[in-house]
């Protein structure tokens, strides 16, 4: 019971007994003498009659870094789950030569499509030689990689990528990453929502390992002894000296035009992007035809810019946050609705066609984010292009707002919003 309906009742009962008025008492007491809404101190408290002080345990930073989970929209309703997981709150795998932090269906349930990792790797650190059941993409944010792969046709690609610079390897496909500078690291991203289950994962040490010495021997044409020293278990990342050797004479040739697994994002020119609130890059199965199972976008978005209500038809969309700090609000229907706010490191999942925004709440910084879809193309439906292209009188109807208002409506896609 709080304070104020404790002293309250008090005083009331003594005006019984006693049969004397007593002086009016507040209806609310709070412990603190600040006025107004409390939300940015971390407080679920309105100022208005609506709310009051944590009392108690609580995680002060979180509070204060998530006004919108105290209730500060009013417009929020319902119930709905929680769509944001912090890399931060995963566990993080050490090893000689990196580190490796994840997000799995099992820390963002509601991510059914899409699981994720962060990777870093040390200057000739290596992620071994694997393949997935799964396909993998992968975004390159500090440093520089070398990736090597090949493919069921024997067909090979060895690249150096950089900042921007993404790779696809469709399921099956054998592949490696080698750290080349002094820090390097990149953003993980897997079309299945549990990729570090068994049976997704396979290193070759792992499987060198537990195959009999002479069928090894068979195999490769070699002494059995040769493989005396493979790693048991698999390392998964292990200390390396950077590549020097280079791969010739494939006999099905090198991966590269339409089936190359590598897509070099700012060598090519952003989206149209007629709100004039940022840059706008699109990669999925029309510019990088590789990435069939995968699309994204890179986003970077001026500040106090806004990315225009909309929703996607063809998939859930799964966001990684790398610079800035954000906030959206997810619309899924029946009158519920939740805001969120994001900072770096911050992943999120909002359902399959529902409608959200993203707002860059920083007056000086850049937002700058990745969206991931299950799905060979990127797609988005906006509020105000739909709105704008359905009889001006129906959508007047509807919103209860002046005709006039809904004829100018603008027709094109804003996407970003200045």
């Amino acid at each position: 019971m709080r304070v104020s309906l404790q002293v309250s009742s008090a005083l009331v009962l003594c005006q019984a007994i006693l049969g004397v008025a007593l002086p009016a008492v507040e209806k609310r007491a709070t412990t603190t003498t600040a006025s107004g809404p409390q939300f940015t101190n971390g407080q679920p408290d309105d100022g208005a009659g609506r709310g009051g002080p944590i009392l108690g345990g609580t995680n002060k930073q979180i509070d204060l870094d998530n006004p919108d989970n105290l209730g500060q929209q009013s417009t929020d309703n319902g119930i709905v789950p929680n769509f944001k997981w912090r890399f931060s709150d995963s566990k993080t795998r050490i090893f000689r030569g990196g580190w490796l932090r994840e997000q799995v269906i099992q820390d963002l349930p509601q991510s059914h499509d899409i699981s994720a990792a962060q990777q870093h790797l040390d200057k000739g650190g290596v992620r071994e030689l694997h393949w997935h059941r799964v396909a993998e993409w992968g975004f390159v944010y500090a440093g520089s990689v070398l990736i090597s792969a090949v493919d069921e046709f024997g067909r090979y690609q060895v690249e150096k990528l950089n900042y921007g610079d993404i790779w696809y390897f469709p399921k099956g496909v054998a592949h490696t990453v080698q750290g080349l500078e002094d820090g390097n690291e990149f953003l993980l991203v897997f079309d299945d929502a549990d990729f570090d289950k068994a049976g997704t994962t396979f290193n070759v040490d792992d499987w060198i390992a537990h195959t009999p010495r002479d069928v090894l021997a068979k195999n490769f044409g070699l002494p059995a002894s040769v493989f005396d020293n493979v790693p048991k278990p698999n390392p998964n990342i292990f200390n390396g000296t950077v590549s020097t050797k280079n791969v010739t004479d494939g006999p099905a040739g090198y991966l590269s035009g339409n089936a190359s697994f590598v897509y070099r994002t700012l060598q090519h020119e952003p989206e149209k992007v007629p709100g004039g609130g940022g840059e706008f890059y699109k990669i999925d199965s029309t510019n990088f035809p590789a990435s069939k199972t995968l699309a994204a976008t890179f986003v970077r978005l001026k500040p106090g810019g806004l990315r225009e209500l909309h929703w996607h038809p063809n998939a859930e969309e799964w966001l990684y946050f790398h610079k800035g700090y954000a906030r959206a609000t997810v619309f899924v229907g029946n009158t519920n609705a939740r805001t969120f706010d994001f900072g770096p490191g911050d992943t999120a999942a909002f359902p399959d066609n529902s409608g959200h925004y993203i707002e860059n709440t920083s007056e000086t910084e850049d937002l700058v984010w990745i969206e991931v879809y299950k799905s060979n193309r990127v797609a988005d439906i906006p509020l105000t292009q739909w709105l704008a292209l359905t009889p001006a009188d129906l959508v007047a109807q509807t919103l209860k707002i002046p005709i006039e208002i809904a004829e100018s409506l603008k027709k094109e896609k804003q996407v970003l919003i200045a």
